[in-house]
């Protein structure tokens, strides 16, 4: 069979008949029909035949999407690569035309429509059809639409009609408003988009898809309305900023620029100038008058440089020259102002700022009035209980501005009114008084500083604890110990004995004097021969403190009354330094019994100073009993002799931990020695190696050697080194111990948590010497090894394979080896005995 279509003849195959047959049979059969064309397809046939079989199935299934989509995307594809005025594309567009007469409802069709047309750049049909498409489709599919849309509009330089298409688009789409504000950026429509972002911040229930916060928009907001003021008209600029200022504190420095700036682009130089000003008057914080104070120094350059390129384009006449020195001025002022400027912010932060202040008014030093009135203003503003820092620095530094300037009344009158004035603390009213009462005494008013003082420490007519925090400090100064101390200093040096006296007893009526008070009442009445009226103020002084702050009055009042009354009144001495010692703790115990020993020394009873020194013993810090002990051995020898000093040794050795007890050991063989007993001084040296390891106290060992050479003999020496083993394997063992218990419970923790590489070294030293320890308990006392003279090189060479760590001792054995061993027969030679040996008794067996 023969078909014609389009001009073009088409001739069916027998490989087609099947399909044609069963189109036939079931022509509502989509599969039939793309079998149909995808067997064409395969065959390669021509593209009028497979578009004729798609308009055939198209003719009898015209609501097919399938077919309708495979068509159109068909006949896309067969144009690719065309020029576009070909008239083929227009086929193309009246077959989608065809099918949205059917396939209106579908979304896909429009898209591959209107994608297809804005490919061929027709502008208007496009449009055109994005709005049937809108039309057409339910509003739930719009938003199929409307991306395609906004990108056909931003790809052509059409701004109104962009604008229009927007404000269709966010009528459906609210949220995306900023993408409006972004087009009207692009396109330079400012106002407009200033109009939309000022709607956008009224309205409150907008969310940002940029994850913008409202502060954001708003400073975009003002960035854009600063930075054109020519173009935005619709708004008020300088309203909005100011608005802003009140809503956000934080960007003050920002918003203040912002609206400078804009001041400055709309050509209102001045307007900038007092908005300059205006802000480094008004903002907060530091950061932003540093970000303000740059800016304005910043525009008054502009516009100097500005006014230099002006006079140099046009020549310059005294008029320009005035106006350049005024503006020249006005910078180095802006400039001089600064400190004055950051003070001022710093004190809106925070007005009750005392240091602040004090340093505004260093900055007007060289200005009278301006200090006056700076001084008046802070102490004004500053409230006592709200202040950072002591307030009354304020009304003093004020009183002595006048005092320098030599106005005193004026200055009294500052002090008057400070004094009343309900500061904080109690310190710091006394301060005030203390420093009204100096001022008076620098200028030689004797008389009036000592009423100033009288005046200070008045009692009150309504009385309060010192510590009372709800009760004025008015009402609590007279308990002031600073008062009443400079108070007792000038009637010291400028009132009479009985004032003096009268303050001194006032301040302890009042319990508030310290040691050091009572100490100088005591040297005040000495001074003036009154010692009895002295020590009846150190009891006074007694009787108020308590340990450790009495240590000083105690040591004072003694020392005192040792040197009044010596031994005329040593019972009351010795009541007095009994009742000293009923509470007196050990630190403090030193000073005081060496006292008490000194006056018993000289004045009483040697046995009984003999027994204070026994008590300083005993009462004394344990580091401080070993220098008690040799005190009291050096008093004992010099006043009883040298014998009379071993019980005291004794006693020492028993009292003394262990390293005491070794050094005493040390001094009493000494002695022992120097008096020619050398059997006892051996027998200390022994009982002294029982507290001294090899290792750790080679000082005593050294000593005891050096004794055995200059007093022993091989016995006694060979005596020495079987001790000096024995106490070394002591504290061997101790220390295996020791190290035992340590790897036992490493052990029992490693089980818990592995420990590091170090710690597992240290457990398998330990473990090896834990071993070793018990290697050398478990061997018999005889399997211990020693040197033989007659044994010879072999002998010792077995002796140290046996036992490495063996001490050599030449040809001498040891008591345990001569105990198992039998003893051969040798030939005794006599030798003459030192007469060192036998020390004092040489003499007699001559």
């Amino acid at each position: 069979p023969v078909f014609e279509t389009g001009g073009a003849t088409v001739v069916l195959e027998e490989s087609d008949l099947p399909f044609e047959e069963d189109i036939l049979r079931n022509p509502y059969h989509v599969k039939s029909w793309t079998r149909y064309v995808l067997h064409k397809t395969n065959n390669k046939a021509q593209k009028q035949v497979i578009n004729l079989i798609y308009e055939r199935a198209l003719k009898e299934l015209p609501g097919s999407y399938k077919l309708w989509y495979n068509y159109l995307k068909l006949r896309r594809l067969q144009i690719k690569g065309k020029v576009i005025p070909d008239p083929e594309f227009e086929d193309v567009n009246n077959a989608f035309e065809r099918s949205l007469v059917f396939m209106h409802k579908m979304p896909r069709i429009w898209l591959e429509y209107a994608q297809f047309l804005m490919d061929q750049c027709k502008v208007t049909r496009t449009r055109h059809t994005f709005d049937r498409a809108l039309r057409s489709l339910a509003i739930t599919q719009h938003d199929r639409i409307w991306p395609l849309y906004l990108k056909f509009v931003r790809r052509h330089d059409l701004p109104e009609t962009g604008m229009r298409v927007y404000r269709r688009y966010l009528k459906l789409f609210p949220e995306n408003a900023e993408e409006f504000v972004d087009y009207l950026k692009k396109i330079n429509r400012l106002d407009e988009a200033a109009l939309k972002m000022a709607e956008i911040l009224n309205t409150e229930k907008f969310t940002s898809k940029h994850g913008k916060s409202h502060h954001q928009l708003w400073m975009e907001l003002c960035e854009l309305m600063c930075k054109n003021p020519d173009q935005v008209k619709g708004l008020k600029v300088e309203a909005i900023i100011r608005c802003g200022l009140e809503r956000f504190h934080n960007e003050a420095g920002s918003l203040w620029c912002a609206l400078a700036e804009y001041q400055t682009r709309s050509g209102h130089f001045e307007k900038a100038r007092d908005v300059y000003e205006e802000a480094v008057n008004t903002v907060m914080t530091a950061r932003d008058f540093g970000q303000v104070f740059d800016a304005f120094a910043q525009f008054e350059e502009t516009m100097i440089e500005g006014k230099f390129e002006m006079n140099a384009e046009l020549g310059e006449d005294d008029e320009d020259q005035v106006d350049l020195d005024i503006r020249l001025r006005r910078l180095e002022e802006l400039m001089d102002r600064r400190p004055l400027l950051l003070n001022s912010v710093l004190l809106r932060q925070n007005p009750h700022n005392v240091h602040e202040w004090l340093k505004r008014v260093d900055l007007f030093k060289g200005k009278p009035r301006e200090v006056i009135n700076t001084f008046a203003e802070a102490v004004r503003t500053v409230d006592p209980k709200q202040a950072t820092g002591k307030p009354h620095i304020l009304w003093v530094n004020f009183a002595k501005f006048y005092e320098e300037n030599k106005q005193l009344n004026e200055a009294r009158s500052i002090f008057k009114l400070a004094v009343a004035v309900p500061l904080r603390h109690v310190d710091d009213l006394a301060t005030v008084w203390c420093e009204y009462g100096e001022m008076e005494l620098r200028h030689e008013n004797y008389d009036q500083a000592r009423l100033v003082m009288r005046e200070s420490t008045a009692m009150p007519k309504e009385r309060a604890a010192y510590h009372d925090q709800s009760a004025l400090v008015q009402h609590r100064v007279f308990r002031s110990l600073k008062l009443w101390s400079m108070h007792a200093d000038l009637e010291e040096s400028l009132g009479t004995f009985h004032t003096t006296k009268a303050v001194y007893n006032r301040i302890l009526d009042l319990g508030i004097a310290s040691p050091q008070t009572v100490i100088n009442f005591g040297l005040f009445l000495e001074e003036n021969n009154y010692f009895e009226e002295a020590f009846k103020a150190y009891e006074r002084g007694v009787a108020l403190f308590k340990w450790p702050n009495v240590y000083d009055i105690w040591n004072t009042y003694l020392t005192k009354f040792i040197e009044r009354y010596g031994g005329r009144k040593l019972e009351r001495a010795r009541d007095l330094f009994e009742q000293c010692f009923e509470s007196c703790p050990d630190k403090f115990a030193k000073n005081l019994y060496l006292l008490y020993a000194k006056l018993e020394e000289q004045h009483g009873l040697a046995r009984h100073a003999m027994a204070v020194y026994d008590r300083a013993t005993k009462a004394v810090l344990p580091e401080e009993r070993f220098e008690m002990f040799c005190i009291y051995i050096q008093r004992a020898s010099d006043i009883f002799g040298v014998t009379h000093t071993r019980e005291i040794h004794e006693n020492a050795i028993e009292a003394l931990p262990d390293d005491g007890a070794r050094k005493m050991c040390l001094k009493y063989a000494e002695l022992e020695r120097k008096l020619g007993e050398i059997d006892r001084s051996r027998a200390l040296f022994m009982h002294g190696s029982q507290l001294a390891d090899p290792r750790a106290h080679s000082s005593f060992w050294k000593a005891w050697q050096d004794f055995e050479v200059a007093h022993g003999n091989e016995d006694t020496y060979r005596e020495l080194l079987r001790i000096k083993r024995s106490v070394q394997a002591q504290y061997n063992t101790a220390v295996n111990f020791m190290s035992a218990q340590m790897l036992a419970a490493s052990g029992e923790a490693g089980e818990a948590a592995p420990a590091a590489d170090s710690m597992q070294d240290l457990e398998a030293k330990a473990k090896a010497l834990a071993d070793q320890a018990r290697q050398e308990q478990a061997q018999p006392k005889s399997k211990l090894l020693f040197v033989r003279g007659d044994n010879g090189e072999q002998g010792e060479e077995a002796a140290r394979e046996d036992n490495p760590d063996e001490i050599v001792l030449g040809e001498d054995d040891d008591d345990d080896e001569e105990e198992t061993q039998q003893i051969p027969e040798v030939d005794i030679t006599e030798k003459a005995v030192p007469t060192e040996v036998f020390g004092g008794l040489a003499k007699e067996m001559d």
